[in-house]
């Protein structure tokens, strides 16, 4: 049977479909286009709206993140205008808003789809907030499993709820929707969130930015609010056999692996609905205590870039002697 080369959806024209898709990934593009095409209805809700980042490949190259749309994009590609504070300049990021945006975007080799958590319009008004779970180099998945459910007991003792994910890498994302809140009120509570949960466990779990301050333990990362993305669940992400960040009920939690979910299997795991849809609870409201206390925890970027300016100045000063 001759293999599928070329192809057309939705008025999108498919091409090299029988092509690997980048080096090492072990997948042809046309599983990458399959993949999303099938779950575009789980994926197009979440990127909705939301200013788009991705991050491609191509054969012979490393992968890049991209923000500004690509030069030649159709003119039924929608688009937003973002001050990117990186490049010091305005950028037009792509709004994923129907199948047809997904498939073009599919075939221009997007693997990994970010995003912010705000609607394009409504950047004061956080929709949600994510502590990011990183294990140390060379553990075992079981301490995530451990460190998340520190942080399912912090959010109860607050009164929250969150649903979990694999992150599609080697770690998990606890989301948690929230309503009412301020761009800066949300980072504060996700603050207060990890700061608490670690607490339950230090020898586990932490909050130190400083990879060397970690000693074995796993990192609840707290910096993702305000501009910062989240990789959507159903997304593929650049690894080989593109596994997939995957949702996963609670009670699940500890009986999966990171990449059990690939674009090759997540048809059978995943079913016909809508896991990640059907395990998020509603917007909540944040607990003025959790604010507060928040907002007394330094930003974790911040105060890591002025202590490596102290050490540094201590090994000079230290060099000098």
């Amino acid at each position: 049977m001759d293999r599928v080369v070329d192809d057309e959806r939705d008025g999108v024209r498919l091409t090299s479909l029988d092509a690997p898709l980048g080096d090492g990934l072990e997948v042809t593009k046309g599983e990458l286009v399959d993949h999303l095409d099938a779950n575009a209805f789980r994926l197009v809700p979440q990127l909705a709206g939301r200013p788009l980042s991705v991050k491609r490949v191509r054969p012979g190259q490393e992968p890049f993140m991209q923000r500004n749309v690509p030069k030649g994009a159709p003119d039924w590609v929608r688009t937003v205008p973002v001050w990117s504070f990186g490049a010091h300049r305005e950028v037009h990021q792509v709004l994923c808003d129907d199948r047809r945006t997904l498939l073009w975007l599919a075939n221009q080799r997007a693997v990994e789809f970010h995003v912010p958590f705000f609607v394009a319009g409504a950047e004061a008004e956080p929709t949600g907030i994510v502590l990011d779970l990183d294990p140390p180099e060379g553990a075992d998945f079981g301490v995530v499993v451990l460190a998340a459910e520190l942080v399912r007991r912090a959010l109860a003792d607050a009164g929250l709820a969150g649903a979990v994910k694999t992150s599609g890498s080697k770690g998990v994302h606890v989301v948690v929707p929230v309503r009412g809140a301020s761009p800066e009120d949300a980072a504060a509570a996700t603050r207060a969130l990890a700061a608490r949960a670690a607490a339950l466990d230090p020898d586990l779990a932490t909050t130190a930015y400083i990879r060397e301050d970690r000693h074995g333990r796993v990192f609840l990362d707290s910096t993702r609010s305000g501009s910062s993305t989240i990789v959507a669940a159903y997304s593929p992400r650049i690894r080989p056999g593109l596994p997939v960040s995957a949702p996963v009920a609670w009670e699940d939690l500890p009986s999966v692996q990171p990449g059990d979910v690939t674009v090759r299997t997540a048809g059978e795991r995943l079913g016909d609905g809508d896991p990640w849809r059907a395990l998020l609870p509603g917007p909540q409201e944040l607990p003025a205590d959790l604010v507060a206390e928040g907002h007394t925890i330094p930003v974790a970027r911040v105060q890591a870039m002025h202590e490596g300016r102290r050490r540094a100045r201590a090994r000079r000063a230290e060099a000098g002697d």
